[in-house]
């Protein structure tokens, strides 16, 4: 029986449901839906959790005693084969998934107990990337199916890509260009390197999404699966134990950090760094898109520093200030400024360079394209 007050206005999930129509429908709904289920698959719900804006989520109890997790998506593409992914995985470093819908987009999980985010866990930050690692590797270890509805990173990056150009046109935040269409060759680009390595991706690993367990001392929920390059999945996870991002202004915790995840998932630093690079790109120009502009302009910086790190380049290079001084005097009336990444830095409100036309230095030491082995 649905308790009273488990479709509040105060859960997240409601107000990301009513930022369109479809939502608001699914919204109106979910109480009937819940109700259904709760019947057919023999289960009470209790009131929901309060984590998380894309789905309705809930602990129950089944018929037998056993406590699960009822989880009803709201509508979106990247939840779509979530119960594929579980099921392919059956408990291998994730729940396990019990029921399915795929009309109602409805999940019957296993219930992590105590259920503790590796987010909140008292663990030192190497320790935190050594127990998310153990549970990545067991995730990676099941084998990609030679058949699957599970879509191609390179796919959905290559149209994140495109939307970074999209936004940088439309909303033009005063950051580096350079650095923005350097993000978003990246996200073309590194997915199709032929030393990619392919697993089934969780696509969310961040420590939110990582729960303490009885079965296992860490699993995984709420996956967004993808097929491809294995670098992808390490970035948010390295990025958020500890708030690196945020906390910590040393280059070397910033590679050392990196380096240390990298190693202990046997991946590539360098791409993981250009998985790093391009994503934080990604994020700057969505948030810039909603007006986030302080956000925006620390994410571009964070990718700016790991790529000079890193020391990514743009594939249309200048190799020295001397080349690129002249071009840049010529349109804004002042000298080439580079920036920590050697990538020119503009624009001006009243004349910025269009986002495609990249104006950059090669960094001290290093020749036209120089970069980690991806």
């Amino acid at each position: 029986m649905v308790v009273e007050g488990a479709f509040g206005p105060d859960l997240p999930v409601y107000e990301e449901s009513q930022k369109s129509e479809e939502g608001r429908r699914w919204w109106a709904a979910l109480p009937a839906i819940v109700a259904d289920l709760e019947r057919e698959w023999r289960v009470e719900t209790g009131l929901p959790f309060r984590s998380g804006s894309a789905s309705w989520v809930g602990p129950a109890r089944a018929a037998d005693g056993t406590d699960v997790v009822l989880k009803v998506n709201l509508p979106h593409r990247e939840a779509r084969e979530e119960a594929t992914a579980l099921a392919l995985w059956d408990g291998a470093g994730a729940v396990r998934l019990y029921r399915y819908d795929g009309d109602r987009m409805a999940l019957l999980v296993e219930r992590c107990q105590p259920g503790v985010p590796l987010a909140a866990g008292e663990l030192r930050p190497e320790e935190a990337l050594s127990a998310a690692a153990t549970v990545l590797r067991r995730l990676w270890s099941v084998p990609v199916p030679g058949r699957s509805s599970f879509e191609a990173l390179a796919d959905v990056t290559g149209e994140w890509a495109t939307l970074v150009r999209e936004r940088m046109t439309e909303y033009r935040p005063l950051v580096d260009a350079g650095i923005v269409e350097l993000g978003a060759q990246l996200l073309e680009q590194v997915p199709l390197e032929a030393s990619a390595r392919k697993v089934v991706l969780h696509g969310d690993f961040n420590p939110g999404n990582v729960l303490s367990a009885e079965r296992a001392a860490w699993l995984a929920i709420d996956a967004k699966p993808m097929v491809g390059d294995a670098a992808y999945d390490p970035v948010p996870m390295i990025g958020q134990v500890d708030d690196l991002y945020d906390r910590y202004d040393k280059d070397h915790v910033l590679v050392d950090r990196h380096r240390l995840f990298a190693e202990l998932v046997d991946v590539p630093l360098g791409r993981v760094l250009a998985w790093a690079v391009a994503r934080l790109v990604e994020a700057a120009l969505w948030q810039a898109s909603r007006g986030e502009d302080a956000e925006a302009h620390h994410s571009v910086r964070v990718a700016t520093r790991l790529a000079r790190l890193a020391r990514l380049q743009t594939s249309a290079s200048i190799t020295s200030t001397t080349d690129c001084a002249p071009r840049l005097s010529r349109r804004h009336g002042r000298r080439c400024s580079p920036c920590a990444t050697g990538v020119v830095v503009f624009p001006t409100p009243s004349d910025p360079l269009d986002a495609r036309t990249v104006l950059r230095c090669a960094p001290p030491g290093a020749g036209a394209g120089a970069a980690l082995d991806l």
